[in-house]
């Protein structure tokens, strides 16, 4: 029995619909069958539209109380018209710190002139927080939006809209208008089974790669005694946090950069952390550096007091080169949130592995010898829900008997034909659990059954919590058993079962699953 055999691609052009792909696990309408490029026709693969949204807007609440949120999606162009991608809101002003929410979207454009687009808009998310049970209720939300966009030259683009959201099983029904900030780039990935050539094949120079770095973090806070918790007790004196960054280098030496932690220890569970800020980067030798960063974003959950939501942190870290692609950096940091009373001293420990990604213009495409300098990374993308049923008893508050379903999204990493590394963030959109969120990583093998059918095995551990699910200090561990089926060459679905449990609490729980991935390839320097 075998596999259904990956498509050996020498590819000419690819499809804009391959942003469909990766953003909802969805195939574009060129991309499902392709077939072999003949060698004769290898030119160039096509660069895919991505942009950078922030969004910022005020969410009236029940009781005349108003909410100020921050939005941030990453869309992909399908085509001139269509964009998908994924994204989160993130209270930052009021009195609801840690009200977050996670989802996928996607939006039509019509050009209204040379430099003017409008769009519209859907959201689909879940999520809550900070005693927003009755404003979430089970945490589905929906965001439907009219907006106008002006497209500089070079600066990102800057735009207007009308918003309006809707919690369906609580409370929260919200009409607004906001505005935004976006920028585009250009994004060259590949189908699954993507070849890249071994050199350049016309002597042609290889294509210029943009440092990267894909760090696990670990994070203690120490935790004066005079910061109190949302209720007014005493705050506990430490939590421990794990999560992941992502670093983008602009230069040699400045970067941009992206984080989500939650918290595993510390009578914190539930607390969790969006940041995006930039830095730089001073060289010391060959193998170490001096690195300085600042950053921002919403924060909050877990009793701890940050107010609005709004979190500013800034620090200094030591590098030091462990091989060519791997560093160990050791991290010293200070963190409060303005309108709480929440401040920490923050020592991180990360796991930094370091790649290149093509660095390509608005051309439109890259030629093909230039990517002889690049590696194949195969990986997939899964939109997911899954239910947790039949818990322990004292598993979560309320009704005991009441499951509780979760939307997610997962990005996998096969590092052989069969083993894979996996990364996944759920947040609860159904059974009164609205403020519910999970973030964890693990390992992964896939087993071929036959052509089409296939078996995956899964151990992931990481930080869950929030409502009302007894995860102790939010550290969690679960196992999932899938079985598969092959619609395409690149497209699946997989029914999963598994368990999961808190490592020092009572929740533990049955999972039960659905998931749609597509797999595609990303191109890494070497």
């Amino acid at each position: 029995m075998s596999q259904v055999p990956a498509p050996v691609f020498r590819v000419s052009s690819l499809p804009a619909s391959m942003a469909c792909a990766l953003a909802l696990g969805l195939p574009g309408p060129a991309m499902a069958e392709a077939a072999p490029a003949a060698d004769s026709a290898l030119t160039s693969l096509r660069t895919t539209p991505t942009t950078w949204r922030l969004t910022s807007e005020t969410w009236d609440l029940p009781g005349s109380e108003r909410m100020g949120m921050v939005g941030a999606n990453l869309m992909f162009d399908v085509n001139d018209t269509v964009r998908v991608g994924m994204g989160s809101y993130g209270a930052v002003r009021g009195d609801r710190g840690g009200f977050i929410t996670l989802g996928v979207a996607g939006e039509l454009r019509q050009r209204l002139g040379a430099s003017w687009r409008g769009h519209a808009g859907l959201f689909v998310g879940a999520g809550g927080g900070r005693n927003g049970v009755e404003l979430a209720g089970g945490g589905l939300m929906l965001r439907s939006d009219l907006g106008l966009v002006y497209e500089t030259a070079g600066h990102g683009n800057v735009g207007v809209g009308l918003s309006h959201v809707s919690f369906p099983s609580g409370r929260t029904r919200s009409t607004q208008p906001y505005v935004l900030y976006e920028y585009t780039f250009q994004s060259l990935l590949g189908p699954r089974g993507l070849v890249l050539p071994t050199h350049g094949e016309d002597g042609s120079a290889a294509a210029p790669s943009r440092a990267q770095e894909f760090s696990l973090v670990t994070r203690s806070y120490r935790i004066p005694s005079s910061v109190l918790r949302d209720n007014g007790q005493a705050q506990h004196g430490s939590m421990q946090l794990l999560g992941v960054e992502w670093l983008s280098y602009q230069g040699d030496r400045w970067f941009v950069k992206l984080e989500s932690e939650g918290a595993m220890g510390g009578d914190s569970a539930g607390y969790m952390q969006i940041l995006a800020g930039g830095g730089y980067r001073w060289p010391v030798g060959n193998s170490s550096a001096v690195k300085l960063h600042a950053a921002a974003g919403p924060a909050g959950g877990g009793g701890v007091d940050t107010g609005g939501g709004l979190l500013l942190d800034a620090g200094v870290a030591w590098q030091q080169q462990l091989s060519r692609r791997t560093a160990l950096e050791l991290g010293l940091g200070e963190l409060r949130a303005p309108s709480g009373s929440f401040k920490a001293h923050s020592l991180a420990l990360k796991l930094n592995h370091q790649f290149g990604l093509p660095a390509v213009g608005s051309g439109g495409t890259v030629t093909w010898p230039s990517l002889a300098g690049f590696d194949a990374a195969p990986l997939r993308v899964r939109v997911a829900s899954q239910t947790y049923v039949d818990g322990s008893a004292n598993w979560r508050s309320g009704d005991q008997g009441q499951k509780v379903s979760n939307l997610g999204v997962q990005l996998d990493y096969f590092v052989s034909p069969h083993w894979f590394l996996t990364g996944q963030g759920l947040a609860a959109y159904e059974g009164d659990a609205g403020a519910y969120m999970a973030g964890q990583l693990g390992v992964g093998a896939q087993w071929p059954l036959s052509r089409r059918w296939f078996m995956e095995g899964e151990a992931l551990v990481g930080a869950a919590g929030g409502g009302g699910l007894a995860t102790g200090n939010g550290l969690v561990g679960q196992v999932n058993a899938s079985l598969g089926y092959r619609l395409s060459q690149s497209l699946s679905v997989m029914a999963t079962a598994g368990h999961i449990s808190a490592l020092k609490g009572d929740m533990k729980a049955k999972v039960l699953g659905v998931s749609l991935g597509y797999e595609f390839t990303g191109l890494m320097g070497r």
